[in-house]
C-alpha cells in the first residue's frame, strides 16, 4: 500500500424518459467522479430491456471513446462506476458494472462499500452450489439479491429482503430491464445523491458535483437505509423498511474523498474543510510567517487555518496534473521517490520562512517525511505540520482502504516520535471531537472507527482485514 489513504468508489445511474444518449451522461458524470476511484470503469446501458456492458481496468478516458459509446448505444437507463478495490484484486473481471443474467431476467449493479460479512455470506453460497467468477464482494451482493428475487414479486421487494442479510458500507445503483433502484446500507456509510435534469431524468450519484457535470439539480441524498425506485411512467417511490436507525457517515468523505464542490448530507464539502483548518488553528496554534496546503485536500484547510490565525496564505506546492493519486511503484524506494514527481516545493514561498504544511492524514509517515524534506531543500526556516484528521489506529472495514494496524505508524509512535520520524518541528492532528465537527449537518452522525477503534457494527473477524481477497489465475481475466 502506498503511504496514503486510497480512494472509494464512484458510483452513477441515470433514467432518461425517452431514449438517448444515456451512454455519454454516464461517461461525463464518471469523469466527474474519477477521483473515487483509478483502478477501472465501466458502463452498462439498458435498450428496451436488452443491457450491454463496457469495463476495463484504466481511467475513465482510457476506457471508453467514441467507438466504445456509439457500440453501447442509445437507450432509456445507464449505469456507471469508478473503481478502488477494498476487496478483489485489480483486473478486467472485478471491474464494474456487474451485469447478471439469472432465472427472472437481467441484472447490472454498481457499488461503493464493503460488505463486512462477505466472507460469511460467500462461502455459505458456495457450500449451497454457487460459483464466483470474481474476487470482489458486490458479485456476493448480487447473488443474495437474485437469491432473494426468486420468492419475491419485485426486485426492490427483493432488494428490501437481501438488505437484512447484507452488514456494512453499500451505496449502490441497480438496474433491471424496467426499473433504475438507489440503495444505500441503513447506516449510511457512504455517500449517494438525487438529482433531476430540466428534461426529466432522474439521476443517482455518488457526488453532487456528477450532478452539475449533466446540468441537474441535487434534490437530497437518498437515505440510509432507503431504496429509491425510477421506473417509466411512474412517479419516484421509496421503500423505507430499513430506514431510522442512527447513521454512520465516513467522516473522511469531508476530509479527503470527496470534491471540494460537492454536497453530500446537505453540507459543502469545501467548507467542511476549511472549517477543519480554522479547527486545527485553535486545537494547535503556532507562530509561523506562511501557512501552505498539500495538494489537493489539504488546500481548503490551509485557507481555514490561515483566514482563523491571520498568517498570510501562500502556494507551497506545484502538483504535476499528470500522475494520478494512485500512482504507485513497485518498490519503497521508487514510492518515495515518486513524491518529487508528484510535487514540487515552490522556494519563493517558503525560502527562509516559518512554514505551516497543512494535510489530511498520515498513515505510514514516509511521504510527510519526503515532503517536508521538499520544503526544507526549497529552504523553509522551520516546517510545522498540522493534519486536519487524527492519527488512524485502526483499519477501516466499510470500504475505504486504511491499512492494517502494524503498518499504522500512529500505533507504533507517539506524536512527538512522529513528529522526529517526519522531521517537522512540530506536529498536530486535528481531535476527534473536532473532526466530528466539521460538517454542520442537522441529522449526520458520523463514523471514526478508524481514529477511535469503535465502530458502529460489530466486525466479527477484526484479525484479517484481507479475508475475502484471493487472486484468479491469469487466464480468467474476462468479461
Amino acid at each position: 500500500m502506498f503511504d496514503s489513504i486510497h480512494e472509494e468508489c464512484g458510483v452513477f445511474g441515470i433514467r432518461a424518459p425517452k431514449r438517448c444518449d444515456v451512454a455519454a451522461s454516464a461517461y461525463y458524470a464518471l469523469y466527474a467522479l474519477q477521483h473515487r476511484g483509478q483502478e477501472s470503469c465501466g458502463i452498462a446501458v439498458n435498450t428496451n430491456g436488452v443491457i450491454k456492458c463496457h469495463r476495463d481496468v484504466g481511467l475513465v478516458p482510457d476506457v471508453f471513446n467514441e467507438r466504445v459509446l456509439g457500440e453501447l448505444g442509445t437507450g432509456h437507463m445507464a449505469i456507471g462506476h469508478t473503481r478502488y478495490s477494498t476487496t478483489g484484486g485489480v483486473s478486467r473481471i472485478n471491474a464494474q458494472p456487474l451485469v447478471v443474467r439469472h432465472v427472472k431476467g437481467t441484472l447490472a449493479i454498481a457499488h461503493n462499500g464493503n460488505i463486512s460479512n462477505a466472507a460469511e455470506i460467500k462461502q455459505e453460497l458456495e457450500l449451497s452450489g454457487a460459483i464466483f467468477h470474481t474476487t470482489n464482494d458486490s458479485e456476493v451482493i448480487s447473488y443474495v439479491i437474485t437469491k432473494a428475487r426468486l420468492t419475491e414479486p419485485s426486485i426492490e421487494a427483493a432488494i428490501e429482503k437481501a438488505m437484512y442479510k447484507l452488514e456494512g458500507a453499500y451505496s449502490m445503483v441497480v438496474m433491471s430491464p424496467r426499473k433504475l433502484i438507489a440503495v444505500r446500507d441503513p447506516h449510511g456509510f457512504r455517500p449517494l445523491c438525487l438529482g433531476k435534469t430540466e428534461d426529466g431524468s432522474i439521476i443517482f450519484a455518488s457526488e453532487s458535483c456528477a450532478l452539475n457535470t449533466l446540468g441537474a439539480s441535487y434534490v437530497r441524498d437518498v437515505e440510509p437505509g432507503e431504496i429509491v425506485i425510477a421506473e417509466d411512467g411512474k412517479e419516484l417511490r421509496s421503500i423505507r423498511a430499513h430506514c431510522g436507525g442512527p447513521q454512520s457517515f465516513c467522516v473522511f468523505e469531508f476530509v479527503y474523498f470527496a470534491r471540494p464542490d460537492s454536497v453530500i448530507e446537505g453540507a459543502s464539502v469545501h467548507a467542511a474543510r476549511l472549517r477543519a483548518g480554522e479547527l486545527l488553528w485553535q486545537e494547535h496554534p503556532v507562530e509561523a510567517d506562511v501557512v501552505i496546503g498539500v495538494p489537493d485536500s489539504g488546500l481548503d484547510a490551509a485557507l481555514g487555518f490561515s483566514k482563523a490565525s491571520g498568517i498570510p496564505y501562500g502556494v507551497g506546492f506545484i502538483k504535476n496534473r499528470y500522475i494520478g493519486r494512485t500512482f504507485i511503484q513497485p518498490s519503497q524506494g521508487q514510492r518515495e521517490n515518486s513524491v518529487r514527481i508528484k510535487l514540487n516545493a515552490l522556494s519563493e514561498t517558503v525560502r527562509g520562512k516559518r512554514v505551516v504544511m497543512i494535510d489530511d492524514s498520515i498513515v505510514r509517515g514516509t511521504t510527510s517525511r519526503n515532503i517536508v524534506e521538499l520544503l526544507r531543500g526549497a529552504g523553509a526556516k522551520e516546517v510545522h505540520v498540522r493534519i486536519s484528521s487524527p492519527p488512524f489506529i485502526r483499519p477501516c472495514y466499510f470500504g475505504t482502504d486504511i491499512d492494517s494496524t502494524e503498518n499504522l505508524i500512529a500505533c507504533k509512535m507517539s506524536i512527538p516520535e512522529i513528529t522526529e520520524r517526519i522531521h517537522a518541528d512540530s506536529l498536530g492532528y486535528l481531535s476527534v471531537e473536532g473532526v466530528r465537527q466539521l460538517a454542520r449537518t442537522h441529522s449526520c452522525g458520523f463514523c471514526t472507527g478508524c481514529f477511535t477503534g469503535e465502530y458502529p457494527i460489530e466486525i466479527r473477524d477484526q484479525g484479517s482485514k484481507d479475508k475475502f481477497q484471493f487472486e484468479l489465475p491469469a487466464n480468467q481475466e474476462t468479461e
